[in-house]
C-alpha cells in the first residue's frame, strides 16, 4: 500500500516551507540551472536513467531526449515553483547491476527525483534501492508489475498485464481477426506477463487462438519453427509481444517463407524501424499498441515533435514521449504541493506519493491520466500502424 501522508505531517511540511540540457550521448551531462525568481542557489536537481548503451538503446535514449524537451520548456517557463530545474543522465546499459550503479551516480550527485529507469528489470533492482531512500520515482517506461512494487515508484506506460489486455480488447473491437497465433519470450518477465493477459482477454474478445509459441534467451535468432506452426494453423494475426530486435528477425524470416499475417506487438515494438540493416519494407502494415503517435495533429503532440526533431533530428517515439509527459506529471505533482528543493529527498518522496492519489493530467500519452494505489495509470489504450515506412495512428 502506499504511504498516507497524515493530516499532521502535511501540515508541518506546508508551515515549514521557505518565505535541465542534457546531451543525448551516453555519458551523464548536468543542464545549467540559471537564476532563479526564488533562488539563485536552490535548484531541483531531476535525474534520469536508461540504456543509453547497448541492444536496448534506442529507449534509453529515446527516454533521456524526450524528458529533456520538457525539462527544457519548463525551465524556459520559469522552472517549478520558482525553481530551475537541473538534470543528470546515467547509462544502465539494460543491465540490473549497472542499473544501481547508475542510481547511486545520480544520487551522489545530489539527485530528488528520478525519471526512469527505463526497461523493467533495470526498474524493478532500482526501486528497491529508491525505496530506502524513499525516492520517489516516475519510470515512463518499466511496464513488468513488479516495477511498482515500491511504494515510492509510479508508471506513465501501462503494465504488462493491461498490455496485453488492452492488445486482445483492440484485437477484438476492431475486428482485426479472429485466429491468433502468439510467439513470446517465456524466459522475459515482460513478454510473458503481457501474453498470460493477452490469452486471458482473448476468449472475452472471441479470439481463437490457434497457435502459442515460445522461445528463451537462448534461443532468439531463430523462429522459423514459431512460424511454421503459425501458418499451417492459418493464423491470420500474430501477437508478438517482446522487443523490437527479436521481432525484426521474426518479420525477415515470415517474408522469407512467404507467410504474410498482420503482426501485432506492444511498446516494446517501438523502434524497430530503426533496426540496423533491417528492411524496413518488411515492416509495412504493422501494428502496435501505443498511447503516442507521432503524426497525430494536435497542437500538444505537434508541438513536441518539432521541439524533439529541432533538438535531436529524429522523431520521437513512444517511449520519449512517455519521459516528455513523466517530467510534467512531476512538475504538476509539486506544484499541486507546494513543494520546494529545500526539503528532504524523504519528505518529497512522501509529498510526491500524497499528490500522486488525487492528481490528474492530460498529456501526450492520454487525457484524464490518474494512478492506483499500486502506482498504475489508468488511461486508454492506441494503436499505430507502419505506413510507407512512418508510424501512422491506426484510429
Amino acid at each position: 500500500m502506499k504511504k498516507v501522508l497524515s493530516a499532521v505531517l502535511a501540515a508541518s511540511m506546508v508551515a515549514s516551507l521557505a518565505a535541465c540540457g542534457s546531451s543525448s550521448t551516453p555519458e551523464a551531462t548536468t543542464a545549467a540551472a540559471g537564476d532563479t525568481a526564488a533562488s539563485s542557489d536552490l535548484t531541483w536537481k531531476i535525474g534520469a536513467q536508461g540504456p543509453l548503451t547497448g541492444g536496448a538503446a534506442i529507449y534509453g535514449k529515446a527516454v533521456i531526449n524526450g524528458a529533456q524537451v520538457a525539462i527544457d520548456e519548463i525551465n524556459a517557463a520559469g522552472g517549478i515553483n520558482g525553481y530551475q530545474v537541473e538534470y543528470k543522465t546515467a547509462d544502465d546499459e539494460h543491465d540490473q547491476e549497472k542499473a544501481i550503479n547508475a542510481y547511486n551516480s545520480l544520487k551522489d550527485w545530489g539527485m530528488q527525483m528520478l525519471i526512469g529507469p527505463t526497461t523493467s528489470a533495470p526498474t524493478i533492482a532500482v526501486a528497491s534501492e529508491a525505496q530506502n531512500d524513499n525516492m520517489f520515482l516516475l519510470t515512463p517506461s518499466g511496464s513488468a508489475v513488479d516495477c511498482t512494487a515500491a511504494p515510492n515508484a509510479y508508471r506513465v506506460c501501462f503494465s504488462d498485464p493491461a498490455q496485453g489486455a488492452k492488445s486482445a480488447e483492440y484485437i477484438g473491437t476492431h475486428k482485426l481477426a479472429t485466429k491468433i497465433g502468439i510467439i513470446y519470450d517465456s524466459s522475459d518477465v515482460y513478454s510473458s506477463g503481457i501474453h498470460d493477459s493477452f490469452v486471458t482477454e482473448a476468449g472475452n474478445q472471441g479470439l481463437e487462438i490457434v497457435a502459442d509459441e515460445q522461445f528463451t534467451a537462448d534461443s532468439k535468432t531463430d523462429f522459423s519453427t514459431q512460424l511454421q506452426k503459425m501458418q499451417s494453423a492459418g493464423a491470420e494475426l500474430v501477437f508478438l509481444p517482446f522487443y523490437y530486435t527479436e521481432a525484426a528477425l521474426v518479420l525477415t524470416q515470415a517474408n522469407t517463407m512467404g507467410y504474410k499475417p498482420t503482426f501485432f506487438g506492444c511498446d516494446g515494438m517501438d523502434g524497430i524501424l530503426d533496426v540496423e540493416n533491417f528492411d524496413k519494407s518488411l515492416a509495412e502494415g504493422l501494428m502496435l499498441l501505443t498511447p503516442f503517435a507521432a503524426d497525430a495533429t494536435d497542437e500538444k503532440t505537434a508541438s513536441f515533435v518539432t521541439a524533439y526533431k529541432d533538438k535531436f533530428g529524429d522523431t520521437p517515439i513512444q517511449f520519449a514521449a512517455d519521459a516528455y509527459d513523466a517530467a510534467y506529471i512531476m512538475k504538476a505533482a509539486l506544484e499541486a504541493g507546494n513543494l520546494t528543493p529545500n526539503m528532504s529527498v524523504s519528505d518529497l518522496g512522501t509529498a510526491m506519493e500524497e499528490q500522486m492519489k488525487s492528481l490528474k493530467y492530460d498529456g501526450l500519452t492520454g487525457t484524464g491520466m490518474t494512478w492506483s494505489e499500486n502506482g498504475d495509470v489508468d488511461k486508454e489504450p492506441k494503436a499505430v500502424i507502419v505506413k510507407d515506412g512512418a508510424y501512422t495512428s491506426a484510429d
